[in-house]
Formats: C-alpha cells, sequence, structure tokens
C-alpha cells in the first residue's frame, strides 16, 4: 500500500477536516444547554450571577458555533469531490438525512442566535429564554441527524440496493434508528456535556486560583457558580457515561465483532478472555506483545458472564480487519481520561461536603489541566469510531477503496496542503480568541443590578476596590 496514494490522501484530509470540525460541535453542543439552563435559573430565581454567567458564555458559545459552521461546511464538498463514489452509492439514504440536518437543526440554530445573543431587551426574557431553548433544541437536532448518518454507515438497516447499484430506502424508520443510533447518540451527546462541564469548570477554577495566586480577594459569585455547576455535572454525568459506554460495547460487540476485536487486542478468539490493560500490537506476527492483562475480566465486561467467547482478529481474512494498533491505544486513551473524569467529579463532591470546594487549590489545579480532556477523550473515541470500521464506509458493504473519487494524488496532496494552511492559520486565531475570552474575569463582564458604584470600561468598579480608593471607607 502506497501511504501517499490518492487514496489515503483523501483519507488523511478527511480525517484532518473532521478532527478540527468535531471540537467544536463537541462544545456548542454542551455549552448550548448550559446557556438554556442559566437562562431559566435566572428566570425562575432572579439571581443575577445566572445572568452574568450566560452573558460571559454566550460570546464564547457565538465564536464557536461560528468556527464550527465553517469546518463543517467543507466536508460536504469533500464528498462530492475526494468521495463521490460513495456520494453515488449511498446518495439516496445520506443526502436525505444530511437535508433533514439542514431544514430543521440549521434553521433553528440560526433563526433564533441572533435573538440570543442581541434581543434580550427587545424581546423580553421569556422570549428570549425561549430563544435560548431552540438554539440548544438546534444542536441537539445536529447531532441527531450527523449521528443518524454516521450510525447507519456503521450498521445500514432499511435499505436495499438498486439496478444500478445505488442504496435506496426501504423504511425511512429503519434507517434513522439503525441498530447503533441510540447508543451511539447517548454516548456522543453525554461527551459533548462532559466536554462543556470540563471548560466551563477550568475556567472556573483558573479564575479562583488567579485572585489566590495573586494575593487579591477571592474571586467572585460568578467563577464560584460556574465551577460548582461544572462539578455537578462531572460529579454526576461521569457515571452515567460509563454505563452508556457499556451498553454501547455490547452493542458493538453484536454488529461490529471486528471493531471489538481491534478494541480489545484480541488476534485470537477465546473463552474467558483477558482484559488487555496494555500491549504493543504486532501486526506481522498476529500477536500482542508486553501485555499487561486482567484475567476474565474482558470476557466479563463484553459478555457479563465469565465464559463468554470473545473473537479475535484471526477470524476474518486480513482484507477485512480494521488496523489495530491505533484503535487499541485510542479506546485506552477514551477511557483512562473517563476515568480521570469521574474521579475528578468524586473529588469534587467529597470536597463540598467538606465545604471546601471553592478553598481547595489541588482540586482547583487538576481542574485547570483537566480542561481539555473531553476534547481530547471526544477524538479518541471518533478514531475508535472510524478506524474501527475500516476497511469499509458502509459496514459489509462498500469499502472505503471503492469509495473515492479517480483522482490523481498531487490533486488531492494540493487540496489537503491548502486545507492544513488555512485551517491552522484561521482556526488557530479563533482558538486564540476564546482562550482570551476565558481569561477575562466573569464578573465584570456585566454591569451587577444591585450595585450603585461608578462605571468602567466591561463593567462595574467592584466594591472592595471603591473602599480601597477611598481609604477603606464606603
Amino acid at each position: 500500500m502506497e501511504w501517499f496514494d490518492a487514496l489515503n490522501l483523501a483519507r488523511l484530509q478527511f480525517a484532518f477536516t473532521v478532527s478540527f470540525h468535531i471540537i467544536f460541535p463537541s462544545f456548542s453542543i454542551g455549552l448550548a444547554s448550559y446557556l438554556a439552563v442559566l437562562n431559566g435559573l435566572h428566570l425562575f430565581t432572579r439571581k443575577p450571577v445566572y445572568l452574568t454567567v450566560f452573558n460571559y458564555w454566550k460570546k464564547i458559545f457565538a465564536v464557536a458555533f461560528g468556527m464550527g459552521v465553517v469546518s463543517g461546511v467543507v466536508m460536504s464538498y469533500e464528498f462530492g469531490t475526494n468521495w463521490s463514489v460513495f456520494a453515488d452509492k449511498a446518495g439516496p439514504v445520506v443526502g436525505p438525512l444530511m437535508g433533514y440536518e439542514v431544514m430543521t437543526a440549521f434553521f433553528l440554530e440560526a433563526g433564533f442566535l441572533g435573538v440570543m445573543m442581541f434581543g434580550r431587551e427587545r424581546v423580553g426574557e421569556r422570549l428570549h429564554f425561549f430563544a435560548t431553548l431552540m438554539v440548544a433544541a438546534g444542536t441537539f437536532a445536529s447531532a441527531f441527524w450527523i449521528l443518524a448518518v454516521n450510525s447507519w454507515m456503521q450498521t445500514p438497516a432499511g435499505y436495499a440496493v438498486n439496478d444500478v447499484g445505488q442504496f435506496v430506502v426501504k423504511d425511512w424508520f429503519e434507517v434513522i434508528f439503525n441498530p447503533s443510533l441510540p447508543y451511539r447518540l447517548v454516548h456522543m451527546v453525554l461527551a459533548a456535556y462532559l466536554t462543556t462541564s470540563l471548560v466551563v469548570g477550568a475556567v472556573g477554577a483558573f479564575h479562583l486560583l488567579r485572585g489566590r495566586i495573586a494575593g487579591q480577594a477571592p474571586a467572585g459569585e460568578a467563577a464560584r457558580t460556574m465551577f460548582s455547576m461544572a462539578m455537578w455535572m462531572a460529579a454526576i454525568v461521569a457515571p452515567i457515561q460509563i454505563l452508556a459506554g457499556d451498553q454501547h460495547g455490547l452493542n458493538t460487540l453484536r454488529y461490529q465483532p471486528r471493531k471489538i476485536a481491534a478494541i480489545e487486542g484480541h488476534y485470537v478468539t477465546q473463552a474467558r478472555a483477558p482484559l488487555i490493560l496494555f500491549g504493543v500490537p504486532d501486526e506481522k506476527a498476529q500477536r500482542m506483545n508486553y501485555v499487561v492483562e486482567i484475567p476474565v475480566l474482558g470476557s466479563l465486561i463484553l459478555t457479563h458472564t465469565t465464559d463468554g467467547v470473545i473473537q479475535g482478529m484471526q477470524d476474518w481474512p486480513p482484507d477485512e480487519r480494521p488496523p489495530m494498533g491505533i484503535v487499541f491505544y485510542a479506546f485506552r486513551v477514551m477511557v483512562g481520561l473517563g476515568m480521570l473524569i469521574a474521579l475528578l467529579g468524586f473529588w469534587s463532591l467529597w470536597q463540598r461536603a467538606r465545604g471546601r470546594l471553592y478553598a481547595t487549590p489541588a482540586l482547583h489545579r487538576a481542574a485547570v489541566v483537566m480542561g481539555p480532556a473531553g476534547f481530547i477523550a471526544v477524538l479518541s473515541g471518533w478514531i475508535v469510531t472510524e478506524v474501527g470500521r475500516q476497511p469499509y464506509t458502509v459496514y459489509n458493504l462498500l469499502k472505503t477503496a471503492a469509495s473515492a473519487s479517480p483522482l490523481d494524488a498531487p490533486a488531492v496532496a494540493f487540496s489537503l496542503a491548502g486545507f492544513v494552511v488555512v485551517y491552522f492559520s484561521l482556526f488557530s486565531v479563533g482558538i486564540y480568541y476564546i482562550v482570551r475570552l476565558m481569561g477575562h474575569p466573569p464578573d465584570s463582564t456585566v454591569p451587577h443590578p444591585a450595585n450603585d458604584g461608578p462605571m468602567r470600561a466591561g463593567g462595574v468598579v467592584p466594591a472592595s476596590v471603591i473602599a480601597g480608593a477611598r481609604g477603606g471607607k464606603p
């Protein structure tokens, strides 16, 4: 196999663009829901802190949403340029599903985003809350339709093949709600919520730490609220995600056993299979070297019985096997980070019970370090999903090699180089701007209604600063 032939360059190009793209939806899906919760809490409790935090994160959401849209549009064109055979054969199924995503999700997001961002004073609080809910619903609907497309490619159902070799729809319900969609949708949405909670928690923890390091007064109520809500999400959702991942694994074992063989690192079929914690796959020798394993636990986790049989990679012809190494390691990165996220959530519960949630610097430093962990876990999970499906684009029906356009390698290489330059230039600036916004103290983003102090650019001068300027006198 030539690493730099047109096929592998096309695969590399799509992997590059989708890896950039998935970062932004995995953040904006969770952040849209977080904004809806904040807006609702302010509406029903009238506490100004929720509006402060809402206004802080809505600007970050707008930037991330825009970057997600721009990076996602490119992939639709790639179907026509680099993967025209796939677009022709799977278009009658995939095309309408992607159209439904635009007609429902994107229209909701685009239609109500402006109201959410700028319309609070014009439409009133209740309609503004409704607009925020619609943006959150739009992001969820977008995840639903995109995952319906991808899940059908993973576990195709409800289709027939016409006289010219195209997949056509027999039953739309079976196409949309194919066997893996429920598991993949739950797993991805929970991953988005955890990703967002880790970012919000890291920003809140950063501002809690910054005041302490600089010898300033403790961080304001907005930073504490952000950190508290994020840690609640991590503590509650991370264990649920572990259970959802277990169910997703059972579904994958049933419909994609080759992927499970790569995930588990098994070359040989065996009962009472061990759980391989670490090893070095040897594709030539068809064995796992330097193995660290726990006996029987692999069968117990995957089949929920101690004597369950797990198929090994040698059960399939060489040209039917996914590459084991990248799937094996990516899965362990995802699971390892998931365990660390759950540990962070439990640690926060312990400190909360002790009344020290805001007074434990070690916890805050850990939250800052874990800020990017959700993105890494999502990327690792996506690698497991997509590489583990190989050598197929539509599982067991259409191979990747038969899906590509008849292009020359230089043409694909030129467009790939262009994407690399543009993406790193454009999105580096966007990410830098988002980080700058996150570094701004949340308590100074909007005036506090109860504070009559003098105004300054970006917010209200804190009362403690005013008192200090007057020699401590109010």
